[in-house]
């Protein structure tokens, strides 16, 4: 005697708690970060607006003069206002980490899903690419790439996002796979739906908390990375405002007893890392406590 199968909406249904509600789980460090990630995309949409001054206009003769009027943090080593060329470099500084994350988490996500959905030699084929990427570690990915195809931060973002995707797919993998046993999904088989339909309707929503985990983590170091390779000036170019520019440009400066333009952009980068990573922290721990 065979019984009918429950409808999809019965099958599919996988507790999954608000997105609030889960922010509020991470606790007051986790709210903290999130106001701190909200404020730095904030000021990356709206810097340049904001800014006091222009910062590209500089004048030698106010090299590294301290806060005056006007001019909150003063000068940086060529006399451009230091407040406007942080504001300014916000957002190259957040634009490339967050492309580098966009590109990793798509590749990640659709590799991880389709190796734990077909299994057998196809998922034994995705495992052994993500091997070898794994050799690969993303910095000297980007300096090589800047090197062959010109330095810029297109080059470096792509760079890293192909050196990041093989960490997103190992994890991802694995989730996906205790998905795809589930109950639910041999239901709605039964019933005759789409492994596409699956995977995209329910599959990926019940490892989305995980998935923005992931993000959030691999968002301060790409931010890191591409704040380093911006340093070593294979990155965006001066005078484009950016925060690992600022680092490089300055860093005379912190010799000269000056350290104050250097250490704004250092700080900056600093706190959306930390910030980031807490913030990530925080939620891969929620979305593992959730799924035991």
């Amino acid at each position: 005697m065979s019984t009918a199968a429950p409808p999809v909406e019965a099958v599919a249904a996988v507790e999954r708690r608000s997105w609030l509600a889960l922010l509020r789980a991470t606790g007051a460090a986790g709210v903290a970060s999130a106001v701190a990630i909200a404020i730095a995309a904030f000021v990356a949409a709206f810097g340049p607006l904001l800014a006091p001054d222009s910062p590209y206009l500089g004048q030698l003769s106010s090299s590294y003069v301290g806060p005056t009027g006007g001019h909150l943090l003063g000068f940086d080593g060529q006399g451009r206002d230091l407040l406007s060329r942080l504001l300014g470099g916000a957002r190259t500084s957040l634009v490339g980490p967050l492309t580098v994350v966009v590109i990793c988490i798509l590749a990640g996500t659709v590799l991880a899903v389709s190796a734990a959905w077909k299994r057998g030699t196809y998922d034994a084929f995705v495992s052994s690419g993500l091997d070898v990427l794994f050799a690969f570690p993303g910095i000297l990915l980007a300096i090589l790439a800047a090197a062959v195809f010109g330095a810029g931060l297109v080059a470096a973002s792509l760079a890293l996002a192909v050196a990041y995707t093989p960490y997103v797919a190992r994890v991802l993998r694995g989730a996906a796979l205790r998905e795809r046993s589930q109950q639910y999904v041999a239901a709605l088989e039964v019933q005759g739906a789409s492994a596409f339909s699956i995977c995209l309707r329910h599959l990926i929503p019940n490892m989305l908390p995980l998935i923005v985990a992931q993000a959030t983590i691999l968002f301060g170091y790409a931010m890191v990375d591409l704040a380093a390779i911006s340093f070593l000036g294979l990155g965006v170019q001066p005078p484009n405002p950016d925060w690992g520019v600022m680092i490089a440009e300055n860093q005379s400066g912190v010799v000269q007893g000056y350290p104050l333009a250097a250490l704004a952009a250092g700080i900056c980068i600093v706190i959306v890392v930390v910030a980031f990573n807490i913030l990530g922290e925080r939620l891969y721990d929620q979305a593992q406590a959730e799924r035991r």
